[in-house]
């Protein structure tokens, strides 16, 4: 049996143990950079699909740009790459001098312009938007890429942050600017919808403070979410450009009364980090636990018997329960294999987050029932085989609505609004969590804040209204709390 790290006694290890053990990644030998497992993959291939519908069902069209950037087009806005250039890899020669059994770097094959691998792609996407853009009739641009990205992290843990990993990033071109910040914010509610109705997490949507927001963008949207440790992990992020990148790259388009003008733009992303995130929030001592929305397989099927004459007997009878559940369209995988006994199979499932587990031996074919096991509770529930057809999809609807409402009370028991700084730094350093608190705005308290506690601004919340108060730390006057927490 394969043993996890208890959370109280190492969150940080039973997070990587869950990760590790029950196949979704691994580390690759290559610091920074892992390797997805098949089951992991198939997790992120279930997101990518529903998210992929989401988009196309708001106008937008997928399209590729290349891995590789000149330096010349990375470096035209002055802000973008203030925050990047740290964390880019450069490709600096074309290829090797092999001198017998060893390479070496030959100047003869020095690039004439050093290729930055893109951490992200607005410097390309817009000087190729450039030649795609001239009039009005050209726009709006809705166009989003599934591929991956490079940023050199110091500091890596697998699938929440690491050197390379797979997204999307939408890259929209608008003539207005109402259109432009209506398109950020359709994205955002977009990525919380996908959040709270498929992967079960709730999330709380707002724009990072000014001093956090995404390097040449006027305004950044985001989406955070608290992990079971009362940290916060940012779900996903929604760029208001402005005209930052059109006027770099000099895209003007023809207006309808004939006159020059600056296109404005969005860009926006979600990554691997939110099969991390899956994990961080809702998994427990036994492994995975997975909302069945983005569950590779919902229900898996175990026979328990001692010999071939009654695995014969079972096999039939899961025959005829696979008939049955076929017409729901659920995914079901049926284990009989011969090499494993059943508790194994059982633990190798739960240590999976499979949904639903049915098991069917000698009593259950007298009972001509099954035995419906429900990974979120624990729970197990004897069910007649004709029932099974309305039960299972009924059970995975409660399945799904228990996994989120669990997170949604854990949230809320964890997010408080706090006027004294030694409240504040009290509660961070106990159970963390979103602490409502006012801030006086500037990016000195914020640092203070910081280093004292490991706090920081997450966001301030889109919906947030007007409250006079004094900043928690230095007791100027703010017109409006924000939200601090520990994060990832």
């Amino acid at each position: 049996m394969m043993q996890l790290t208890k959370r109280k006694e190492d969150y940080s290890k039973w997070y990587n143990d869950i990760v590790i053990k029950s196949g979704l990644a691994e580390f690759s030998g290559v610091r920074g950079f892992m390797i997805i497992k098949p089951y992991g993959f198939s997790i992120w291939e279930i997101m990518k699909n529903k998210l992929d519908k989401m988009f196309k069902d708001s106008g937008h069209k997928n399209v590729y740009f290349p891995l590789l950037i000149p330096k010349s087009f990375f470096s035209k806005e002055k802000k973008h790459i203030q925050n990047f250039y740290k964390q880019c890899a450069i490709v600096t020669h074309s290829q090797f001098k092999r001198n017998e059994e060893t390479l070496t770097i030959d100047p003869k094959y020095q690039l004439q312009e050093e290729l930055v691998i893109r951490p992200t792609s607005e410097s390309i996407v817009w000087k190729t938007y450039r030649r795609w853009i001239h009039s009005y009739r050209d726009l709006p641009i809705l166009y989003n890429q599934w591929g991956n990205a490079i940023r050199w992290e110091m500091r890596t843990r697998l699938l929440l942050r690491t050197s390379e990993f797979l997204w999307q990033e939408g890259h929209t071109a608008h003539s207005t600017k109402k259109e432009a910040i209506e398109e950020t914010k359709k994205i955002l509610n977009i990525y919380t919808n996908f959040s709270e109705n498929c992967m079960a997490i709730p999330v709380l949507q707002g724009i990072k403070p000014f001093m956090d927001k995404f390097s040449g963008s006027e305004t950044t949207y985001c989406i955070e979410a608290l992990m079971q440790d009362g940290k916060a992990l940012q779900i996903g992020t929604s760029h208001f450009l402005g005209q930052n990148f059109s006027k770099a790259f000099d895209v003007q388009f023809t207006n309808h009364n004939g006159k020059k003008e600056y296109v404005w733009s969005t860009s926006w992303g979600i990554s691997t980090r939110l099969i991390g995130g899956l994990v961080m929030l809702h998994s427990d001592d036994h492994g995975l636990v997975l909302p069945p929305k983005i569950a590779p397989i919902q229900i898996v099927i175990i026979p328990i018997y001692k010999n071939k004459k009654e695995l014969k007997k079972i096999n039939e009878i899961v025959e005829k329960i696979q008939n049955i559940l076929k017409k729901t369209e659920l995914s079901i995988k049926y284990d009989n294999r011969d090499i494993f006994t059943p508790g194994w199979k059982f633990n190798e499932y739960e240590m999976k987050g499979i949904p639903i587990r049915i098991s069917i031996g000698k009593n259950e074919i007298k009972m001509e029932k099954a035995e419906v096991f429900r990974r979120d509770t624990y729970e197990k529930i004897y069910v007649s085989w004709n029932s099974l057809i309305t039960f299972i999809p009924e059970l995975l609807e409660k399945i799904q609505r228990n996994i989120y409402q669990k997170a949604l009370n854990k949230t809320k028991k964890l997010t408080v609004c706090l006027d004294h700084y030694e409240d504040f730094k009290n509660r961070i350093n106990e159970t963390g969590g979103f602490i409502l608190a006012h801030w006086d705005g500037t990016m000195s308290t914020g640092k203070k804040i910081q280093e004292e506690t490991e706090a920081t601004i997450r966001c301030i919340p889109i919906n947030n209204e007007n409250e006079t108060g004094k900043c928690i730390y230095s007791g100027k006057p703010s017109c409006q709390r924000v939200v601090f927490a520990k994060s990832y």
